[in-house]
C-alpha cells in the first residue's frame, strides 16, 4: 500500500535566465526518429539514504543546464512537434510504501510489479512534464526512484549524462559547478546545400506503410499478456568463457548479442533459410563529420541491422556472428549519417510526416532489437549514501527488444532483460545459459 504525499511541479530558479529559455526548439530528424514514448526506470537504495529535500534540491540544480527537460513537447500550427523550453518544471512524487525494501527486491532488480514505482505514464505526450520523478519511501527507510523522461527529449547516452549530473549536485550541494553540456540540436542536422540521400531511410528508421526493415510480417500486434517478460542474469564467470568462446578483439557487447541472437533464434524454432536481422543502436556522436561533443544533450542514435539465413545464425561460430554484428554497425558511417540527414532535411521540404512509434504487443519475430545501457552509469547512481542494490529498466512491450544492463548484484555480471513470446520462454530459458550448439533438429535442416 502506498500514500502519495505530495505531488508538486519544480521549477529550477536561474541567477540569470538560460539562453534558451523561451525558445521553441524543432525536434530534429535524429529526435524524430526516436520513440514517441516515456522511458521508465527504477533504482532502489537501502537505508540510510539522502532526504527527499536533498535530493529535489540537487534535481533542480541538475536540470537548469538542461532546461528542454523542464519544458514540454508542443506543435505547431502545421502540427510538427518541438520543444517548447518554457520551464514549465518537472514533476516530483512522494509517497510512503507499506513494505520494507526488501520484500519489493530479487536478485539485483525489483521482485514485485514496478508500475507504481514510478509515475503513471501519460495517455499524451504534448504538454506533459517530460521528466517525471517519483519518491518512494518504503516502512525500513529505503528508497525507491521511479524516474520516467520523454524519448524525444534525448537518448539513452544524453540521460546518463544528465544522472551523473544529479547524483553530483546531490552529493556535492551546494558547492556543486553545473556542466555546460552541447545543446545546440540544429547542428546536429544540418543537410547538404542540395540534399541527396542515398539510402531508403523512410523504410529503415521510419514507419512506413511497408514493414519498417524486417525480414517478414513482422510488426504485427498481439495481446500484451502473449508477451512475457525475461530476466536472465550472466555472471562474471559466464562472461569470461563466453569471451574466450568468441576469441580475438571484440566488444563484450557484441559477445552477449551473438550470445542471445543464437539462443533466441532456437527458441523460435525458424526455418532455416528464413532470414533474422537484429536492430542494434549505434551513437552517431563521434561518427558524424564533423563529430558532435559526447555532451550533446538530444538524440543522436541510428541503427545497424545485421542480417544472417537462421541457419548460419545457429551454425556459424560465435567469432563469425560477432563479425556480422562489427560489419552491419560499421556501415554506420559519415556518408550513411549524412544521407539520413539529408532524407530529414527533403521530408520537411515536403511536408512529410515522420513516424517511429511502434505499438505495445508488437512482434518482432524472426527479428530482434537490441539496446545497451553497459555503458551507462544508473547502476552506480550514487546519491552519497552509496549505489542502488537494484536497478530495473522500462517494460519492454515488444516482442523480441532485449536490453543489457549491468548487474546491481554483488558479484556483478550482466543482465540481460528481453520480451519474450510465451510459447518460447521454456526453450529460451532452458538453453539461454548453455555455450553449447544445443538447437532443435527442425533448425538443422
Amino acid at each position: 500500500m502506498e500514500i502519495i504525499t505530495s505531488s508538486r511541479m519544480l521549477k529550477p530558479v536561474y541567477s540569470t535566465p538560460h539562453p534558451l529559455l523561451g525558445e521553441k526548439v524543432q525536434l530534429t530528424v535524429f529526435d524524430r526518429a526516436a520513440l514517441d514514448i516515456f522511458v521508465p526506470v527504477v533504482v532502489a537504495y537501502p537505508a540510510p539514504t539522502p532526504s527527499n529535500e536533498a535530493i529535489k534540491e540537487g534535481l533542480l540544480r541538475a536540470v537548469a543546464p538542461y532546461p528542454h527537460l523542464a519544458g514540454r513537447l508542443a506543435a505547431d500550427h502545421r502540427g510538427r512537434r518541438f520543444l517548447h523550453v518554457n520551464n514549465e518544471g518537472v514533476l516530483v512524487v512522494e509517497a510512503t510504501v507499506s513494505s520494507n525494501l526488501a520484500d519489493l527486491l530479487a536478485y539485483g532488480g525489483m521482485a514485485a510489479d514496478v508500475h507504481g514505482q514510478y509515475h503513471t505514464l501519460p495517455e499524451g505526450n504534448v504538454g506533459e512534464a517530460l521528466l517525471q520523478i517519483k519518491l518512494n519511501r518504503c516502512k525500513c527507510g529505503g528508497l525507491v526512484v521511479g524516474v520516467s523522461y520523454h524519448h524525444q527529449t534525448a537518448d539513452g547516452v544524453a540521460m546518463n549524462n544528465f544522472f551523473i549530473t544529479w547524483e553530483t549536485a546531490v552529493r556535492q550541494g551546494k558547492d556543486f559547478v553545473a556542466p555546460t553540456p552541447f545543446l545546440d540540436r540544429a547542428t546536429t542536422a544540418v543537410s547538404r546545400r542540395m540534399p541527396a540521400p542515398v539510402f531508403d531511410h523512410q523504410s529503415i528508421e521510419f514507419k512506413s506503410g511497408e514493414s519498417r526493415g524486417c525480414t517478414r510480417e513482422c510488426g504485427d500486434v498481439v495481446s500484451m499478456v502473449k508477451i512475457k517478460d525475461v530476466r536472465v542474469h550472466l555472471t562474471t564467470e559466464f562472461l569470461t568463457e563466453l569471451r574466450a568462446r568468441v576469441g580475438g578483439r571484440c566488444s563484450m557487447f557484441q559477445c552477449l548479442l551473438a550470445h542471445v541472437w543464437k539462443k533466441i533464434t532456437a527458441a523460435r524454432a525458424l526455418k532455416p533459410e528464413e532470414f533474422t536481422q537484429v536492430k542494434v543502436a549505434v551513437n552517431c556522436r563521434g561518427r558524424a563529420k564533423p563529430p558532435v561533443p559526447m555532451d550533446f544533450f538530444g538524440n543522436m542514435v541510428l541503427w545497424a541491422f545485421p542480417r544472417l539465413q537462421v541457419r548460419d545464425v545457429l551454425n556459424w561460430s560465435y567469432r563469425a556472428v560477432v563479425g556480422a554484428i562489427r560489419d552491419a554497425v560499421a556501415r554506420i558511417d559519415d556518408e550513411y549519417i549524412q544521407s539520413f540527414v539529408d532524407f530529414g532535411s527533403l521530408a520537411d521540404a515536403n511536408g512529410k510526416e515522420l513516424m517511429a512509434t511502434a505499438a505495445a504487443g508488437t512482434t518482432l519475430c524472426p527479428d530482434a532489437e537490441v539496446d545497451t545501457w553497459l555503458g551507462f552509469r544508473y547502476h552506480q547512481l550514487d546519491f552519497g549514501t552509496g549505489p542502488p542494490c537494484a536497478f530495473q529498466p522500462p517494460d519492454l512491450p515488444i516482442e523480441g527488444l532485449m536490453v543489457f544492463v549491468p548487474s546491481c548484484t554483488a558479484g556483478g555480471g550482466v543482465d540481460l532483460f528481453m520480451a519474450v513470446a510465451e510459447d518460447h520462454v521454456e526453450a529460451f530459458e532452458k538453453i539461454c545459459y548453455s555455450l553449447d550448439d544445443d538447437f532443435p533438429t527442425s533448425s538443422r535442416m
